[in-house]
């Protein structure tokens, strides 16, 4: 009896791997970026569990539609994957399935793409029920248009990266199922987000909500660390996608006060959309912040790129035009001859910060900062409630900072400061109390 994998199963040995990308131009800028993307390929693969032991480019401005590379380059690719005896072939573009049938084919290993290996290092990292849910999901979005012969390498035999989640051992998997589960995990996604929206109603709203975002491997994990010293410390790992669920810390403001701050997943370029699409309900947390922190690695020579990568990212989640402050991380790695820059980008971001997580430079500014981008989001105003209408002023007390409290003997009048997305609730209130 033939047997199916078992969703996100582990492996120990390390896979032996080639990578593929193609050079569009000859010009040195498109060159260079080329074998910058390649070089991220290769973490991407040392996350899941490979050793790049090759690389392969070819300079041609489009993939070949059989073969993606051009026959020679084919050839010279297989020389090398019987030499150093080579088990998978990672291409930096997203392939299709023809494309992967024909590779198949005349390579005798495994293909597999960017898009692909991407699902399969959330689905190795995934811990809780609504990753695994959304892992699941995406991994059979991404499977759907690709039920043909040229999946066999998902059977059991072959086993490793690419195999984790939602494989089959027979060729003629049934696409009907494949949809009624994609239905199944939609539906699950769908009550877990309604049971999300229950615990966000029912929270305080006089904490300002704050959400890291930033490319993958940035330092995200760290800043949290240090500005939320004094509680459990967030897992940290120097690899891509170290941790895919959102982690919630409070962090200390002045006089006495305090924020959420949320430590979000990475991204990184060309990322899955179904991805995104999957994880939206992780990614709540970005859409609903109050105010973003974009944390930058200042110290790569690409972060002007992962920058917009990041911003074309928070486009898609309807949440690019929020309160942003500019965390540029990493200055102690800056070298001497690249210091001029924190001039240039202090111009360019209104609100830029530039720190070390991981040493503790600038976060004192860094709240500063946050502190003067809550006052510029909140407005001021002064009540008086009647005695008998007390529960308000205690509910007033949730829904904004209380500066000043005097009493008389028919009112209690209070200053508060109330936070801009919380003015339409204060008003309702108020109208109950006239």
């Amino acid at each position: 009896m033939k047997e199916s994998v078992r969703f996100f199963e582990t492996h120990k040995a390390r896979e032996r791997a080639a990578i593929v990308t193609l050079i569009r131009s000859n010009d040195e800028e498109t060159r260079a970026r080329a074998l910058e993307h390649l070089s991220e390929l290769a973490l991407l693969a040392d996350t899941a569990g490979a050793d790049v032991l090759y690389r392969l480019t070819q300079e041609r401005p489009t993939p070949d539609v059989a073969l993606y590379l051009g026959k020679g380059k084919v050839e010279e690719l297989k020389k090398h994957i019987e030499m150093l005896e080579i088990q998978l072939v990672l291409f930096d573009d997203d392939l299709s399935p023809v494309q992967i049938r024909n590779l198949e084919k005349e390579l005798g290993v495994k293909i597999l793409d960017r898009s692909g290996l991407i699902l399969d290092i959330f689905a190795s990292r995934a811990r809780t029920r609504e990753a695994k849910t959304q892992i699941e999901l995406a991994q059979l979005e991404y499977l759907l248009p690709r039920l043909t012969r040229a999946w066999t390498h998902l059977s059991k035999q072959m086993g490793g990266i690419g195999t984790k989640g939602p494989g089959e051992t027979q060729i003629e998997t049934d696409r009907r199922l494949v949809k009624t589960r994609i239905s199944i995990l939609k539906e699950k996604l769908a009550e877990i987000e309604r049971q999300h929206r229950t615990r966000r109603e029912g929270r305080s709203d006089e904490l300002t909500r704050i959400a890291l975002v930033g490319y993958t491997n940035v330092g995200k994990s760290s800043l949290l660390n240090t500005i939320a010293s004094g509680v459990s410390e967030v897992f940290v790992e120097n690899r891509l996608f170290a941790t895919l669920d959102a982690t919630t810390r409070a962090m200390a403001l002045s006089h006495g006060r305090q924020a959420l701050v949320t430590d979000t997943v990475g991204f990184i370029r060309k990322l899955p959309s179904r991805l995104i699409a999957s994880f939206r309900t992780t990614l709540r947390e970005v859409e609903e912040a109050d105010i973003l922190l974009h944390v930058v690695d200042i110290a790569s020579p690409s972060f002007e790129e992962q920058i917009e990568v990041v911003y074309e990212t928070l486009r898609e989640l309807d949440a690019h035009l929020k309160p942003t402050i500019m965390v540029f991380n990493k200055i102690d790695a800056l070298s001497d001859d690249r210091q001029q820059i924190t001039h240039e980008l202090r111009v360019q971001y209104p609100h830029a910060v530039f720190v070390s997580a991981e040493r503790g430079i600038g976060i004192e500014q860094l709240k500063n900062e946050i502190e003067k981008v809550i006052t510029e989001a909140s407005f001021e105003l002064t009540v008086e409630i009647p005695l008998a209408h007390y529960e308000i002023a205690s509910r007033l007390h949730d829904l904004g900072e209380v500066t000043e409290r005097v009493f008389t003997e028919t009112h209690v009048r209070l200053r508060l400061r109330v936070h801009a997305r919380n003015k339409e609730r204060v008003e309702r209130l108020l109208a109950t109390a006239a």
